[in-house]
């Protein structure tokens, strides 16, 4: 009973939280009082204690909250990272609490690292498919920065009017650049932060090719054109490559899936099949080292897919 009443405490507390985000994800810094000043505080007691806490967890997690900060900002997450820590910490009491509900007994620490675990995971792949989305607009990007020079414009002119034209996530890193040229910073350093950002060879030598242009002179448009001729055939060979190699990356990921998809369904059809793996010492070890074998070979089948040219 007592298991019970913990497991519906924490469902109770991870849906409130989490309606709590979904309604009101980010709290204006502005104060109320100077933004409507006949109006009442109508915070919810939901709302002001889920603020509290995100706010003792963000002081808990100082050290970390930069680079969370950093990751979550590659990722395109506008969410502060003491409400993002305070979810993920939410999600692995829930999911904790009903396993031990219904009886996982030990299972329920395994599965309080399943959230944490996850949210890593889907920040490194929402990473990595925005900096492959940034790569795959690249050359069109370069055009139009050619385009407006072309115009009359200058290169800061160009960058801010693709910035206002280009879709995400090229838009906000120019914008970026903008920004942070406005403010003092050279031309180059800005966009090869922002390559580094991306981890993008290519804009990385569009930044090049500009800086070489401002010292000798020259035609930047012309320049612009190459580097996104050159740009563009690599695209088209990365994207072979990625085509040829398809079906080894298809049999890695079913390879890597298919255990858990396994273990879920006996779990879930035949619990007292899986005891033996958490009832005795020897099945233990067999989880260990099949996670670590399980490991090994994902970082193997990775090498034998990944290619670089």
């Amino acid at each position: 009973m007592t298991m019970l009443a913990i497991g519906a405490g924490a469902v109770a507390l991870g849906v409130g939280a989490a309606t709590y985000f979904a309604v009101d994800p980010g709290r204006t810094r502005l104060p109320r009082e100077r933004r409507r000043p006949a109006a009442v505080d109508g915070d919810s007691a939901l709302a002001g204690a889920a603020e509290a806490a995100t706010s003792v967890f963000g002081r808990l997690m100082h050290r970390r909250s930069g680079a969370l900060a950093t990751q979550l900002d590659l990722a395109g997450i506008r969410m502060r990272p003491q409400d993002f820590g305070f979810l993920v910490s939410v999600a692995s009491v829930v999911l904790a609490a009903v396993v031990l509900v219904i009886g996982g007994g030990l299972l329920s620490a395994p599965a309080a690292a399943i959230a944490p675990l996850v949210a890593a995971l889907v920040l490194r792949f929402k990473i990595a498919a925005r900096r492959k989305q940034f790569g795959g607009q690249l050359d069109g990007t370069l055009q139009l920065v050619s385009s407006s020079l072309r115009a009359g414009h200058s290169m800061m002119q160009a960058l801010a009017s693709v910035a206002k034209e280009s879709e995400e996530p090229t838009a906000s890193e120019l914008a970026r650049v903008v920004n942070e040229t406005r403010v003092g910073r050279p031309v180059v350093p800005a966009l090869e932060e922002a390559a580094e950002r991306m981890d993008s060879d290519d804009f990385r030598w569009a930044a090049q090719a500009i800086a070489i242009n401002r010292e000798v002179g020259g035609s930047l448009a012309e320049v612009l054109d190459g580097v996104a001729g050159t740009i563009r055939e690599r695209g088209q060979i990365r994207r072979h490559v990625a085509a040829l190699s398809a079906e080894g990356r298809l049999s890695a990921v079913i390879l890597i899936l298919l255990p858990f998809l396994v273990g879920g369904f006996l779990f879930m059809t035949n619990p007292g099949y899986l005891a033996p793996f958490v009832e005795h010492p020897l099945g233990m070890v067999l989880i260990v080292v099949s996670v670590i074998m399980l490991v090994v070979g994902g970082i193997w089948l990775r090498k034998v897919v990944e290619i670089e040219f």
